[in-house]
């Protein structure tokens, strides 16, 4: 397939600066997903392709007498074989001590889930119950972490932030994630911290970035001048002393109420952060006061909307917004279409060998609220994508560790891939021509790519080079250069 090169002008994605000015970047053996534009230097006939998550199963009804139809800000991760489950027990639309209580529970699978009756504490008369934290302001949106900092402590394997505007954010630990206690009686960012009212008013979410070398928070702001919300962050070394917040950058997009960021390390690529946030659009309805009547939907919910986004970023304030489309729209439920109604849990896991699982609360604010579990290829958030008349992608110049090239891929069975490797000025390396790379047809997470003289690029190792895709009726979701062990 021969495809001709144009300049990709500013608008369409950016202007290429020249080949020697570029320093490579070094990405290693990592996994790199398509999931922005970091890597990219030119397409030509092929597009960035936002991929939507496909509707599971119900795996979780907010149905206990001290959960209920405000239940909300759901936390998933996986400790081994355990996954586990986080979320606020809220029956009625008060904040208070006496309403809200952080709710537990677990799985073997991330598909079918149980509520230990943990006996900790007592709600609603009894101590059955799945409740981890009780009559604590942490309660309002306690989101934990398992710590990936390999300094912490064994009694510290778990970490938390919880609070609200009054409050502030309180750090908290735990063992095993059900015994919880406060790491100190102060609040770790107290109201002021960042000079915006209706801070830490959603999910505050902090994890150890392992390639930043520290703890990263992102919590809720309020800009007071553009008055929406947007997402600020900050940094400690130590989970209690933050460093002071700065705004994440617009990325050239216009501005959006982002209710929530539900920021966290990728699974299979951490270097990168990946968000789903909940997109809050104010005083923007979807449904007919008959409508709203029939389904008995409660006034506080009844004049906005939301969906889902897609966001990312690989550290500092840089934050990217490659796709405006929704990443999960509300759909043919009316349920969906009520104000808050559709908040995305914090966490996405790998599931299976072929399968990411993120969760999302459905119905929210009505008494059938419920967790519903969507699932993904690996990597299958976004693509490189080319129709049946072609495209390609080149990379900007990067340096690999390993010995092979490997991509995650689909195509039809009229369609194909084929892979190039240059030097940093655009030559194409002698025995990685296009023209000597072996065809790619099927559907694989994981494809090693051949050309005449066989599979192995080791003698690139440590070189500045650039990748050419050459696509046809294909998708490109991941690449990497592993080694063979």
């Amino acid at each position: 397939m021969t495809v001709k090169f144009r300049l990709i002008l500013p608008a369409v994605l950016f202007l290429c600066t020249p080949a020697l000015a570029v320093e490579p970047v070094d990405i290693g053996s990592r996994l790199e997903p398509i999931v922005d534009d970091c890597l990219i230097d030119k397409l030509d006939g092929a597009a960035l392709r936002l991929h939507s998550p496909t509707p599971r199963e119900i795996v979780l009804k907010f149905d206990r007498p001290w959960e209920g139809p405000y239940s909300s800000y759901c936390t998933v991760l996986k400790d081994g074989d355990c996954y586990r489950m986080y979320y606020r027990g809220l029956p009625e639309a008060r904040h208070a001590l006496d309403t809200e209580v952080t709710c537990y529970a677990e799985s073997d699978d991330g598909v079918h889930w149980t509520k230990p009756n943990l006996m900790l504490f007592e709600v609603h008369g009894t101590k059955q119950n799945n409740v981890v934290l009780a009559r604590h302001p942490a309660c309002t949106n306690l989101a934990p972490v398992l710590d990936a900092n390999p300094d912490a402590l064994p009694s510290q394997r778990y970490k938390a932030l919880g609070g609200g505007q009054e409050s502030g954010l309180i750090a908290l630990a735990s063992p095993d994630g059900i015994h919880w206690k406060e790491l100190r009686k102060k609040p770790v960012m107290a109201f002021g911290f960042c000079g915006s009212k209706n801070v830490f008013d959603s999910e505050n979410v902090s994890f150890w970035s392992v390639s930043e070398g520290c703890y990263v928070c992102y919590f809720r702001v309020y800009e007071e001048g553009n008055r929406v919300r947007w997402i600020a962050r900050t940094t400690s070394r130590d989970f209690l002393n933050w460093s002071r917040p700065v705004s994440l950058g617009l990325d050239g997009k216009p501005r959006q109420q982002l209710y929530t960021s539900q920021f966290e390390p990728y699974v299979r690529a951490p270097h990168i952060y990946l968000g789903l946030p909940m997109r809050f659009f104010p005083g923007r309805r979807a449904l007919s006061n008959e409508q709203l009547a029939l389904l008995d939907t409660p006034k506080l919910y009844s004049n906005d909307c939301v969906d889902v986004t897609l966001i990312s970023t690989r550290g500092g304030d840089e934050l990217k917004r490659t796709f405006l489309e929704a990443f999960i729209r509300p759909g043919e439920d009316a349920f969906n279409w009520a104000s808050r109604a559709c908040c995305p849990a914090h966490g996405i896991l790998q599931t299976s060998s072929n399968e990411l699982s993120l969760y999302l609360e459905q119905h929210s604010g009505y008494p059938s609220a419920h967790l519903r579990r969507y699932t993904l290829r690996p990597d299958g958030f976004a693509s490189v994508n080319a129709p049946y008349a072609g495209g390609e992608m080149i990379t900007k110049p990067i340096r690999f560790t390993g010995d092979r090239l490997a991509i995650n891929y689909s195509t039809s069975a009229a369609g194909g891939i084929r892979v190039e490797i240059q030097d940093a000025d655009g030559k194409p390396i002698p025995g990685f021509a296009l023209e000597e790379c072996s065809e790619i047809v099927g559907d694989q997470f994981e494809r090693t790519v051949n050309w005449r003289g066989g599979a192995d690029v080791g003698t690139l190792t440590g070189r500045p080079i650039r990748l050419r895709f050459v696509l046809k009726d294909a998708d490109l979701f991941a690449f990497r250069f592993p080694s063979k062990e």
